[in-house]
Order: C-alpha cells, then sequence, then structure tokens
C-alpha cells in the first residue's frame, strides 16, 4: 500500500522484519542465536537507536519465542529525544554533536538506567548524506551492569542510508556476540 502525503509516499508494509531482510538470512540468524544465548542465559537487552531507526530492536524482536530476552527499545533520532528519552546532557550534545562516541556511550547508559536489562546497546550516526560529508560516520556503544561501556566507531563511507543501516546491524550484533563470548555462564 503507498499512502501519498502532499509530495511524500510512503510505502506502508504488513512484513516483518525478516520479510524486509530476506537477502541477509546469515544476519537474521546471527540475531536468532543472539537472543536465543542471552534467553538461555536468563539475561535482556535493551536499545537505544537513532540512525536505524528501531530496526535492531525489530530484528531482535522478530525472534520467536524469547520476548523474555528484550526489554525495551528507545529510538530517539532528534536530539530533543535523545535528551528527554535518554537522559542525555543537553550540554554533551552541543560540545560533542549527537553523533559522537560520547553521545553513543551515553544513550547506551541511559537505556541501561532506564530499563531492567542487564546490557543497553545503542547507535547514532548519518545514514545519509550531510553537508559536512559524514554519511556512513557511525557510532555505537555497549553497556552492562555494574561493568565498562565499551564504544566503537565506524566509517562506512557514502554507501546509502539502506546500505548502512544494514551494516549498523551487523555491527551491534558483533558487539553482542563478543560481549556474550566474555561473560561466564
Amino acid at each position: 500500500m503507498i499512502i501519498r502525503l502532499g509530495e511524500l509516499m510512503i510505502a506502508r508494509s504488513k512484513h516483518t522484519m525478516r520479510d524486509r531482510l530476506s537477502d541477509s538470512s546469515e544476519l537474521l540468524q546471527r540475531a536468532a542465536l543472539v537472543m536465543l544465548e542471552l534467553s538461555r542465559r536468563d539475561l535482556s537487552i535493551a536499545t537505544a537507536e537513532s540512525c536505524t531507526g528501531g530496526d535492531f530492536a525489530a530484528l531482535l524482536t522478530d525472534v520467536e519465542g524469547v520476548s523474555h530476552a528484550f526489554d525495551s527499545g528507545f529510538v530517539a533520532y532528534s536530539d530533543d529525544a535523545k535528551i528527554r528519552c535518554l537522559g542525555i546532557d543537553p550540554k554533551l550534545i552541543a560540545e560533542h554533536g549527537a553523533v559522537s562516541r560520547e553521545v553513543a556511550v551515553a544513550m547506551a547508559d541511559g537505556a541501561l538506567q532506564r530499563s531492567s536489562a542487564n546490557f543497553a546497546i545503542s547507535v547514532t550516526g548519518f545514514a545519509g548524506p550531510t553537508e559536512e560529508g559524514r554519511e556512513g560516520d557511525v557510532h555505537f556503544a555497549l553497556a552492562a551492569r555494574q561493568d565498562w561501556t565499551v564504544g566503537r566507531h565506524e566509517k562506512f563511507g557514502p554507501l546509502g542510508r539502506g546500505t548502512i543501516r544494514g551494516l549498523c546491524l551487523r555491527v551491534l550484533l558483533d558487539m553482542i556476540e563478543e560481549r556474550l563470548s566474555q561473560v561466564n555462564d
């Protein structure tokens, strides 16, 4: 179904994330394994997303039978939403910019504080072109209760919004997989 709003056309779909990523069975399998492992260990995760617009939460919650391993998801696209929903200090955004390691770490920490999850993961970046030429500049962070929050920075380059979002999902899975491999049962 196509919805027309003035000059803006929006495609509306009833499909799940699995349907939208049908060309990436590897990504879907990895998400299922992550959720199964979180479930097996009685752990849960929260997400704080900006440039992925909730795609990572959708990917994780599309795995059937492990809903207790997903605590909550925050989509904080605007600076104001980052401040309101995740408790980001406006001075941090003013000083470092919304797309920075500092803000990614604060987003993960904020999601962890506002949830009962054991882990929180965040992503903030530029999925599309910018005046400064920062398309594909993305920051990630993973927070764990009673542990350090770790950050990661990727410069994917001008690959297009969809490709960059897909690469972000892979990095988010990489980070969780790596963290789970470090945590004892």
